[in-house]
């Protein structure tokens, strides 16, 4: 089966042809037109300007991704779209893309949950993976952790309850004056400190939970910088770095130790741009080795936002029956 897939939930247009089947998972071509750059400018995503571009760029690298894929609407069996969770007019611009290509070609119009899609990354990435299995999705607006008991069966078995963890790398990246997005460069930084010269406190939520908190660390961190600025007492940005990483994976890892205890599963699906992160990568797999778990991470290529992971989850949704008519709306949670 070849799906045509649009993703335009925040700043990245983005448009893949994947092909999916019995033993055939595998992307066609995937094209994102990333707006970094324009973000940039503001240290962070102005919805308003991401729609804009998104209109901009959607058609154009749309028809790409059938050219390079060497397929036309014709060959297309299924469109998929994200329709939630996202900023609502940066998801406007792609369902309305979507439904004008299905409403023209008469193609069956598959709503997708981004949250779902980025676990569905890791199918492209490793064919023999199959359900149940703990998934955690970690980027710039969700932290959540799920019991994923079919391909289409999600249950949130934790999150966060305020700031997501790629939110917090960003603003705090943002107040020790690294480029945005401050993930990637964080990274980088964290790497010639010291974990444990600074102690911030842990985003894991004590008691019988598997929720997070990272507005406190955030705050805790960037009150620190502020407090050794005020005072004019020098401290060291890669261990400032370091600590709050560390703080940042430890706490997820630890949750998800226990999620794993919960629901007995022995597969562990980590996704999401911040599995793009190193230090997260080492820390989960380090977990589910002292659990004897398997652990599934998709390549960095697959983390960030893109259309082939919203392919390979239309599929499987596909299968399940839930298509859409063009009355199809957004949601921005």
């Amino acid at each position: 089966m070849l799906i045509l897939s649009i993703e335009s939930s925040c700043d990245e247009t983005c448009a893949a042809v994947v092909e999916m089947g019995d033993g055939i998972r595998r992307k066609r071509f995937d094209i994102i037109a990333s707006q970094v750059g324009i973000h940039a400018l503001y240290g962070g995503v102005v919805p308003e300007i991401a729609s804009r571009a998104h209109i901009e760029a959607v058609s154009r690298i749309t028809y790409q991704a059938l050219k390079e894929a060497n397929v036309t609407l014709d060959d297309i069996d299924v469109i998929g779209v994200t329709n939630r969770p996202g900023l609502i007019g940066a998801l406007l611009v792609g369902l309305s893309f979507a439904k004008s290509l299905a409403a023209a070609y008469n193609k069956p119009l598959v709503p997708v949950n981004h949250i779902r899609a980025h676990t569905a990354a890791a199918y492209l990435a490793y064919p023999g993976l199959e359900p149940p299995f703990t998934s955690i999705v970690v980027s710039g607006g969700h932290t959540s952790i799920f019991d994923v008991r079919s391909y289409t069966d999600y249950v949130t078995i934790g999150s966060t309850r305020d700031d997501a963890a790629g939110e917090a790398f960003d603003k705090v990246g943002r107040v020790m004056g690294l480029p945005y997005p401050g993930g990637a460069a964080m990274d980088r930084l964290a790497s010639a400190g010291n974990p444990n010269a600074i102690h911030f406190p842990s985003p894991a939520i004590s008691g019988d939970t598997l929720d997070y908190s990272f507005s406190g660390l955030k705050t805790a961190v960037i009150n620190y910088i502020h407090n050794c600025t005020q005072k004019e007492i020098e401290f060291s940005r890669e261990d400032v770095a370091a600590s709050f990483t560390h703080a940042v994976v430890s706490g997820i890892a630890a949750k998800l130790s226990l999620a794993l205890d919960k629901t007995g599963n022995n597969k562990i699906v980590l996704a999401g741009g911040v599995a793009a992160n190193s230090h997260l990568r080492r820390a989960v797999t380090e977990m589910a080795q002292a659990h004897g778990a398997e652990v599934f991470i998709p390549p960095l290529s697959l983390c960030g936002d893109n259309g082939a992971m919203v392919g390979a989850q239309c599929y499987y949704e596909f299968l399940d029956g839930k298509t859409a008519g063009f009355d199809l709306n957004a949601y921005a949670s």
